[in-house]
Parts: C-alpha cells; sequence; structure tokens
C-alpha cells in the first residue's frame, strides 16, 4: 500500500512539473490613458524576457518635453505608436506621427514633446552593446551610426517573405546594419490570412500590437490572442505563426534580436521591393 501511495505521489509531481513547464508565450497590455492629474507615466514591460534588452512603455502629455539622453553602454530605439508631436535635432524639425522609429545614434541635443493639448506614447527599447557589438559597429556605414535615424514605418522599404502571402505588405523600419544585432519591421494585412509557421533559433523576438490588430499568434502548442497595443516574447526556437480572421486587420512590429551577427543571415529570406 505504501508504495502504491508514493508510486501515485510520484506521478502527480512529475504531471504538476509538466504543466507548470507547459509552453507559453509571455505577453503584456499597455494602459493607454494617463490618470487624472498625471502628465507622464512609463512602465518597464516583458522584465528579464530578452538578456540584455530592456522595454518600457512612456505616456507623456503636452506639459513635458523629452531630452534623449545618451548611453554608452546601450543603443536605444524610440518606436512612437500613438499621439502627435515634434522633434527638435540641429535645428531641424521634425513631425512625430502615429508609427514613427527614431534612433538618436550619436547625436546628443534630441528634444521631443506632444503638440498642445495631446498625449505621447511611445516604445522605449534599450540594447546592451558587447564588446564585440562595439568592435562590429565601427564597421558600419557612418550615416547609419552617427546621425539621428527618424522615419515614419510608411516611408520604410517593403518587402516580401516565402512565409507570408502576395496580399501582405511588410516593411523594414530598422534594417540591421545600425545596431549590431538588429532588426525591425512591421507585417500589415487583411483576414483571412497568416504569416506561416517558422522556426528561428539564431534570435531572439518581440511583437508589438500596433492600431487595430487582431491576430492570434501560435507557438508550438501554445496559442494567445494578440490585440492592439500590447507586446509579446516568441519563445526562443519555437515554431511560430500568426493568424487573422476573416475582416480583422494583422498589423504589428517585429523586433529581431540576434544572438551573434551570424544569425543576421537569416534576414536574406527577406526580398526587398526596390
Amino acid at each position: 500500500m505504501k508504495i502504491n501511495f508514493n508510486l501515485s505521489l510520484l506521478v502527480v509531481i512529475l504531471f504538476s512539473a509538466l504543466t507548470t513547464y507547459a509552453q507559453e508565450i509571455p505577453i503584456e497590455y499597455f494602459n493607454m490613458e494617463l490618470q487624472a492629474n498625471n502628465q507622464e507615466h512609463s512602465k518597464a514591460v516583458l522584465i528579464n524576457e530578452i538578456d540584455g534588452v530592456s522595454t518600457e512603455h512612456v505616456t507623456i502629455s503636452s506639459a513635458i518635453t523629452k531630452k534623449v539622453e545618451l548611453d554608452e553602454t546601450h543603443k536605444t530605439i524610440y518606436l512612437f505608436i500613438k499621439g502627435f508631436g515634434e522633434l527638435t535635432s540641429g535645428g531641424k524639425t521634425y513631425e512625430i506621427v502615429p508609427e514613427t522609429i527614431m534612433l538618436p545614434n550619436t547625436v546628443e541635443d534630441i528634444v521631443f514633446k506632444p503638440l498642445e493639448g495631446d498625449t505621447l506614447h511611445y516604445i522605449k527599447i534599450s540594447v546592451l552593446q558587447t564588446e564585440l557589438d562595439k568592435v562590429d559597429i565601427k564597421t558600419f556605414p557612418k550615416e547609419n551610426t552617427e546621425t539621428i535615424y527618424f522615419k515614419k514605418f510608411t516611408d520604410c522599404k517593403s518587402y516580401t517573405e516565402p512565409i507570408k502571402s502576395p496580399q501582405t505588405t511588410s516593411r523594414t523600419i530598422l534594417p540591421n546594419k545600425y545596431i549590431p544585432r538588429v532588426a525591425m519591421g512591421t507585417v500589415k494585412t487583411i483576414g483571412p490570412d497568416a504569416v506561416g509557421a517558422h522556426v528561428h533559433a539564431m534570435l531572439e523576438q518581440l511583437f508589438l500590437g500596433l492600431a487595430d490588430n487582431q491576430t492570434i499568434v501560435y507557438a508550438d502548442d501554445a496559442q494567445i490572442d494578440f490585440p492592439e497595443h500590447s507586446i509579446l516574447h516568441i519563445p526562443l526556437g519555437s515554431s511560430h505563426s500568426v493568424e487573422v480572421k476573416d475582416h480583422k486587420e494583422m498589423y504589428y512590429v517585429w523586433m529581431d534580436f540576434f544572438l551573434d551577427k551570424d544569425g543576421e543571415e537569416w534576414l536574406k529570406t527577406h526580398n526587398t521591393k526596390e
């Protein structure tokens, strides 16, 4: 009787351990409303999901002006996802609209703020620069690393990819050779459509849901609803795909963080449209 009891207990423990280990797709949802009397709010998201990568959702009212602070140990990307504003640098003014990317590089005089009466939402992604990254970036074109990079998503080059249908519009919003081991792009289509299942063990990946995104993300045996204004982490090495149902929209940013620079060979699957 005691042996049977011990065996039963072992089965329960093993089942519990397997259930706990079941694949999950980590996701966080942004709060898109400033609390009353608040002029600024920031929240770190997906903490410790990817080594060397930190992500923050920041909201500022028109009472706030932000000065970009450079960090010698990190490279930082700003993704403006909602609201309108102005950015100034070197005597030049840039118009911030929803879905704009900015990379300060080594430029020190960058400030930005929302337009009067508006609220600006942006995602700030900081990537730790390893000693190898610091060596590698010296080989990049100087115009990629020493001047401000500022682009509306819709102004970026489009590309095709075997895992996507012809009706899908994909754009590279941050090519490689700007930040070592980093590239970003967007995917947009109307359902029914899908991004086919694929695996890339050479890179970590985040997805950022843009306005009106209503999709389902699959990773191995897991699936999760992926709405607008949310961010998720694709489990490393998983077979993953994205589906959008009839008359709904797929619109998200993919962010690739390669484990080493050799992994960037994956980007050759993107066929750029000239």
